[in-house]
């Protein structure tokens, strides 16, 4: 257990009323990550406070209230998950800069230059991003801030998200194992199994086309026949 000198506040807002507990920063935030961490571990001290600073402690009717129990791990829980932690100088750092590679790297597999129709590099887009002075949420996920994203550093590079649906033809004697690699690797829209091959439409994020007709060339010897149907954007 970390001592309350190290620790940091984590705070909800419900009904006008703060809560506040104090955390141990580094176990916070693998708590808030997902990780299997003890709430008993994380906490500084057992208590709910209104102002931890001050001291001055929540009251069981005020818990109750807002959190329908006044059990100070389950509401430590609440707080932790949806409430504001106040990360270290250099925790924000961190997570700041891997949230913002994960969304850079979304980015590159799903979008493209709809000028040459091939994906933008994952350092092109975070310098993009850069240079648009992108603010990124260390706690959203990178899927809920892509839109925003995209918006600001389409003025700087020129990129689309788009989807491909192909049409694929594997003889069949690597059918087998290529139907089980594509099912983890795109979304099956139809197939078909013919006498001496397996036909197939997936659909993918234009951005991992190259990486994806890579693996079918592997994974047959370079005899699999592919064409793309429909082009749409996202």
């Amino acid at each position: 257990m970390v001592s309350v000198e190290k620790a940091i506040i984590a705070r909800l807002s419900k009904d006008h009323t703060d809560f506040e507990i104090l955390v141990d920063p580094d176990k916070a935030l693998e708590f808030r990550k997902g990780l299997p961490v003890s709430i008993e571990n994380i906490l500084a001290a057992q208590e709910i406070f209104n102002d931890a600073k001050k001291g001055e402690r929540a009251s069981s009717i005020d818990l109750e209230k807002a959190f329908n129990t006044k059990d100070v791990f389950q509401v430590a829980k609440i707080i932790l998950k949806k409430g504001n932690i106040q990360l270290t100088t250099e925790q924000r750092r961190k997570l700041l800069e891997e949230k913002k590679k994960q969304i850079a790297n979304t980015i590159s597999k799903q979008g493209i230059n709809p000028k040459t129709k091939l994906p933008h590099p994952q350092q092109r887009i975070m310098n993009a991003m850069d240079e648009a002075h992108v603010n990124i949420d260390p706690f959203r996920s990178a899927e809920e801030q892509i839109e925003a994203v995209l918006e600001k550093i389409q003025k700087i590079i020129p990129i689309n998200l788009e989807r491909l649906e192909i049409a694929i033809k594997i003889p069949m004697e690597y059918a087998g194992k290529a139907s089980s690699a594509i099912r983890n690797m795109a979304t099956l829209k139809k197939e078909e199994w013919g006498t001496d091959a397996w036909f197939a439409v997936i659909e993918i994020p234009a951005g991992i086309q190259n990486e994806v007709y890579s693996k079918l060339n592997d994974l047959t010897a370079g005899k699999v026949e592919v064409k793309i149907v429909k082009r749409k954007d996202i």
